[in-house]
């Protein structure tokens, strides 16, 4: 296959979506989207452990709590809960006082005092245990998984892994501004699937 010099960029690399779920200080949940999360092998009490590297890029008020609280969760994004979730990424917490108007199923956490989202398959539960700062507006938390609630059909090894993630339905948004399905169905620009929620 012939390659030839393409634009710096993450066109080719999708990412599963989540959103991160803090707390204001009245209590209230915030949710904010994010894409640039993955796993890392993190050291917690001198003992090895499986962690997460998130990094968001521009200041905003998830950031904000994130810092101030030490603590989130990260629920997985599905085809149902796109349209909540697009809302999230387009719509500003700091510009926007009632961004919350459209909310999903709260639930709070079982181990941090983080809301998670009832409707998420997955749902971790985070703590900070270090901020890197990589450029300007753009830092990366690693966290220790404090915990982990799964939908009980994903933990049936029955099922294949690949008919599980069938069920899990997680969405992935990679270049151009396109989410899509783990089957490479496009479900929107973004900006598109939020409209549902006004009709």
């Amino acid at each position: 296959m012939a390659k030839i010099k393409g634009k710096l960029g993450n066109d080719f690399c999708p990412q599963s979506l989540f959103l991160y779920g803090t707390k204001k200080d009245d209590g209230s949940p915030n949710f904010g989207l994010f894409c640039w999360f993955s796993y890392a092998t993190i050291e917690v009490n001198k003992e090895p452990r499986m962690g997460v590297m998130a990094c968001i890029g521009e200041e905003k008020l998830t950031k904000d709590l994130i810092r101030k609280n030490g603590i989130f969760s990260a629920n997985l994004v599905t085809e149902k809960l796109l349209p909540l979730a697009d809302y999230y990424g387009c719509t500003s917490g700091r510009d926007t006082a009632d961004k919350m108007k459209y909310s999903p199923t709260v639930e709070q956490g079982q181990v941090l005092d983080v809301p998670t989202i009832a409707e998420s398959p997955v749902s971790f539960e985070l703590r900070v245990v270090k901020e890197i700062h990589a450029a300007e507006g753009s830092d990366i938390f690693i966290c220790e998984i404090c915990n982990v609630m799964i939908e009980e059909k994903l933990k049936d090894k029955g099922l294949s892994f690949i008919e599980r993630l069938k069920i899990a339905a997680p969405v992935i948004t990679a270049g151009e501004t396109t989410y899509t399905s783990i089957d490479g169905r496009e479900l929107g620009r973004w900006g598109q699937p939020m409209k549902t929620l006004e009709s």
